[in-house]
């Protein structure tokens, strides 16, 4: 299968060096950014070809991956449908709803492959972490996802980049619909920075979420409290830490007892993710993480920012 990568930032580089890595699976045909100066410093580094227009990529490949900042998202989604190129867009799938129906609809009706690039679904921990609490009573969530500031997310909303990926993880894990939610955080430079949100589920879980780009230090936890244990996520050390009270053979006493698992990590969640998206496409199936999934996230992630940004002192 032909492949090529629309965007050439830091995103855009992992899936080139990823991509190049499946050799077995798919040939990188090129790249294209409408950066051409940084297009050709990519194409230097890993001996690929720059495309001087979009075009003469889509008409070059079976399917690419876009990873361009949002607004752009919904403009080369349709290109990618006239050209009849499947596409992965990176996260989130459109600015609005109203773009993402049309895109999703349109790629239906033309058979293209639309899947969004929703990465942390593909991680090994979070598929561990779902086995785990699969036969568990959960009680609540409690989410941390922070990052120390820099110019980079200068005009970036906190929640559509960070807490997206805990939204789609607690979606994952509880397959259940939000009926409440409350937010607050911080807005800076005229987008939230800082955003905790409540949200109650209609089988009466809670669970809480904070994103924020001022952070002193990067942390990606998950705390999940059950009815028979305390389940601690660390997804930077890729390590689980269950602590449950078991009582001793010889008495009546109650003791603690941790258990810790260690995921393996030789697996990138980006390489899954990327054979999921070339092997949906050769087997004519959903993707894993449909467009119409991408939606729904957006949804609720747009209706998170809009509260946050209402409450702007």
């Amino acid at each position: 299968m032909k492949v090529g990568v629309i965007g050439t930032g830091n995103m855009g580089e992992n899936h080139v060096r990823t991509y190049l890595s499946m050799h077995d699976h798919c040939q990188l045909v090129g790249i294209y950014d409408n950066d051409h100066e940084r297009c050709h410093q990519m194409a230097e580094k890993y001996q690929v070809k720059p495309f001087q227009s979009m075009n003469d990529l889509l008409n070059s490949v079976d399917a690419v991956s876009i990873a361009v900042p949002t607004e752009f998202h919904y403009g080369i989604g349709l290109t990618c449908i006239q050209h009849n190129v499947h596409m992965l867009m990176e996260k989130p799938i459109t600015s609005t709803i109203n773009q993402a129906e049309d895109l999703v609809n349109k790629a239906r009706k033309t058979g293209v492959k639309l899947q969004v690039g929703h990465i942390e679904l593909f991680n090994p921990l979070i598929q561990v972490l779902k086995k785990e609490v699969e036969s568990q009573n959960i009680i609540a969530i409690d989410f941390h996802r922070m990052s120390p500031y820099n110019q980079r997310v200068k005009d970036v909303d906190v929640v559509k980049d960070l807490m997206i990926h805990d939204l789609y993880i607690l979606k994952e894990l509880l397959d259940d619909k939000i009926v409440e939610f409350h937010a607050l955080g911080k807005v800076m430079e005229d987008t939230p920075k800082h955003a905790v949100v409540i949200t109650e589920f209609s089988r009466g879980v809670t669970a809480q979420l904070t994103a924020s780009f001022k952070s002193k230090r990067k942390a990606r936890t998950i705390q999940i409290l059950t009815e028979d244990a305390l389940i601690e996520a660390d997804l930077l050390n890729r390590e689980i830490k269950i602590t449950r009270m078991m009582k001793e053979n010889t008495s009546e006493c109650s003791v603690t007892i941790t258990e810790l698992i260690q995921v393996d990590d030789t697996i990138q969640p980006l390489s899954v993710e990327l054979m999921d998206f070339i092997t949906c496409i050769q087997s004519d199936k959903e993707p894993t993480v449909s467009g119409e999934d991408g939606m729904k996230t957006l949804r609720i992630t747009n209706k998170i920012s809009d509260a946050v940004s209402r409450k702007k002192p």
